[in-house]
Order: structure tokens, then sequence, then C-alpha cells
């Protein structure tokens, strides 16, 4: 039985996220093995609300403020070889990664 990777990425920079999952897959299709995904799991979006002005009085204006976290996932077979190429890939600091066997 072939053991699997299971590489889950966020990010709140898309840009980078896609850039990174792109290596990745690069990487694995270079070397042959069986890839799925990017799976793109369905996106965070915290809002928070700021009143515009300092003082509170009057009229209520307010200010909305959206971070959203983009989060990509890759299933792979797990090679050795492969694993040790996607481990020295450069990732930029807002994107994180969680690389889980199964």
């Amino acid at each position: 039985m072939v053991q699997r990777a299971e590489i889950k990425l966020w990010s709140t920079n898309v840009d980078n996220l896609n850039t990174i999952v792109n290596e990745i897959k690069r990487i694995a299709q270079r070397a042959g093995i069986r890839v799925r995904g990017p799976i793109p799991l369905p996106t965070k979006r915290l809002i928070v609300p700021t009143l515009k002005l300092p003082h509170g009085e009057g009229s209520k204006k307010w200010d909305k403020w959206e971070l959203r976290i983009h989060k990509r996932l890759i299933i792979l077979d797990a090679d050795e070889r492969v694993m040790r190429q996607i481990m020295r890939v450069r990732v930029p600091e807002d994107v994180y990664i969680e690389i889980r066997l199964r």
C-alpha cells in the first residue's frame, strides 16, 4: 500500500499561495507520481466593523475591514525523494504549510 501525503496550504495572499501550489505540483509531475489537486477549500472571511468617528456621538458611521484566508489541499503519493524536494521549496512568510502522512 502506498503512503499518501496531504499538503494543506493557507495564506492571505492568493498570488503567493498559487505560486507555491504550482511549484509543488510541478515537482510531483516531474517525478511522475500521482497528484490530486490543488483542491480549493472554503475561503474564511474575517470581518471587523469599527466606528469611523473617534468619539462615537452623532450619526454612526462604520468602516468594515475584511481579511480573507485562502486554503488549498494537495494529495500526492509520499515518495521520499519528492518529499525532500518539496521541503526545500522557498515559502514566503505569509504562506503556511501543513504536511500530513496517511
